[in-house]
């Protein structure tokens, strides 16, 4: 059962009041890669060369975020030199890989940017990111995450992992800051 009544599982997309409130005071978010980032495929070659696909409009809705002042970082399980290549072409440089304990490194996380819990959001979609999902103010899965998760997140995407959730969690904590309209005038006015 549900202790939260913040927490309103099956609601997918659904924004109340209290989420808007919490997403208004986001300054770091935090996302999970295999499932969230990406779609969770992992794929093998020959040589044993891995390759992921990222959506290019997560890849926007972080550069918009970041130019509001929001640091972005991610927090993974894997290690992968195609996450620190992408990493580093969204100019994310805080990149934890290779995380066995998600509760405690993004606990160090935050301690280390001087960021409270309540400030930060944390997006994941599987068990392993319920540790990280308790230790944050805004607490949010992929649509298509795993069921357990959505008893403990404030919110849930429509867009499954890979697919635009980050995007759409991005463009939420915009609008609730009031931000999202003028950047995205901003790019209407653009020549």
């Amino acid at each position: 059962m549900n202790a939260n009544p913040e927490i309103r599982p099956g609601y997918h997309g659904q924004v109340t009041d209290a989420v808007l409130a919490r997403a208004a005071g986001v300054r770091l978010l935090v996302l999970d890669v295999d499932g969230v980032l990406t779609d969770g495929s992992v794929y093998m070659g020959h040589d044993g060369e891995l390759c992921k696909g990222f959506h290019i409009h997560d890849g926007k809705g972080i550069r918009l975020l970041q130019q509001s002042g929001v640091e972005v970082a991610l927090l993974t399980a894997r290690r992968s030199p195609i996450l620190e290549r992408r990493a580093a072409e969204l100019g994310i440089q805080q990149l934890i890989q290779g995380s066995g304990r998600k509760g405690i490194d993004l606990e160090r996380l935050q301690s280390g940017l001087g960021i409270p819990a309540e400030a930060c959001a944390y997006m994941g979609d599987d068990l392993q990111d319920l540790p990280a999902l308790r230790r944050c103010g805004l607490a949010v899965t992929v649509a298509d995450g795993h069921p357990l998760l959505t008893r403990h997140c404030h919110w849930q995407t429509r867009r499954p992992g890979g697919r635009g959730a980050v995007r759409e969690l991005c463009e939420l904590i915009l609008a609730a800051r009031g931000e999202l309209d003028a950047l995205l005038q901003a790019h209407e006015d653009a020549d």
